[in-house]
């Protein structure tokens, strides 16, 4: 049994919380997820991470926390377009590495800098940030009560968390609750109400939501073109990703859009603040 059986077969609850996380980092700093997503790690690309910084005021006197960053494209994107000095943290090294290039090769050391770590125990002093942008990520944290009271820790009385994030509604089937379903953001996608009440226990309260059931459509209809694109490279020997299963993602695929068409999957954006 290779590694993508595994994935589809395991339940999340047979590993530890830290066998989760390095599963996800893992999976997202491999080259084949590079291939299907491109720099965006997640649905809206950097249209969703604008709206984020726009909700949440971002400007150049803001000091911003990423959280789960992956290769940097969300805080060089808010760097970019709104001058705030950003702060990210991905559990990969490798990640880590190829953001802090990334920031480098774009001329923006001075206003972004990377870090290694966890973000259900943030390597940050308290009240050190103006706002917070986590964007698909909160979905795959074995402990989001966790990470919600971190980020309330880490924030300044009157900052912001911003999240992007998909949503369900009633129970998944259950080829959508296995440890691959988990890594790509599904298996453990809550509802809107559940992200809400998470940040209300840890003292931030919601202030605006939006839906964005489209950009989910679009991203999964995005990997499936790229996955076509993908098999016919790998069927002409032109392409080589050892222990990828084409096959398993396009079922995958298929049957997330059939999750979304009947209600059951969708994305959003909540905006969070924290009190005095």
């Amino acid at each position: 049994m290779n590694e993508a059986d595994n994935q589809r077969t395991t339940e999340p609850g047979a590993l530890s919380p830290t066998a989760i996380k390095q599963c996800c980092a893992t999976v997202y700093e491999s080259d084949a997820v590079k291939l299907l997503l491109g720099d965006a790690l997640h649905p809206g690309g950097t249209e969703m991470t604008e709206r984020l910084g726009r909700m949440l005021g971002l400007g150049p006197r803001k000091r911003v926390l990423d959280v789960a960053a992956g290769r940097g494209t969300t805080a060089l994107t808010l760097a970019t377009r709104f001058g705030c000095e950003v702060i990210g943290l991905d559990y990969s090294p490798r990640n880590i590495e190829e953001a802090k290039r990334g920031a480098s090769e774009r001329g923006l050391s001075d206003k972004v800098t990377f870090y290694c770590g966890d973000a259900e125990r943030l390597p940050f002093a308290d009240a050190s940030f103006d706002a917070i942008v986590c964007e698909c990520a909160l979905c795959t944290f074995p402990n989001k009560a966790s990470a919600a009271t971190e980020f309330a820790r880490v924030l300044r009385v009157g900052g912001q968390v911003g999240l992007s994030d998909p949503t369900r509604r009633g129970t998944l089937p259950s080829e959508l609750q296995c440890l691959a379903a988990w890594i790509a953001c599904i298996a453990d996608a809550q509802p809107l109400t559940e992200y809400g009440a998470l940040l209300a226990a840890a003292g931030l309260r919601v202030v605006a939501t939006e839906v964005h059931n489209g950009a989910l459509i679009d991203f999964v209809n995005q990997i499936r073109t790229r996955l076509l694109m993908t098999e016919v490279m790998v069927g002409l020997n032109k392409l080589s990703l050892p222990g990828f299963d084409i096959a398993m993602v396009k079922d995958f695929t298929r049957r997330v859009l059939e999750a979304i068409g009947a209600g059951e999957l969708g994305y959003a954006i909540l905006i969070a603040a924290k009190g005095g």
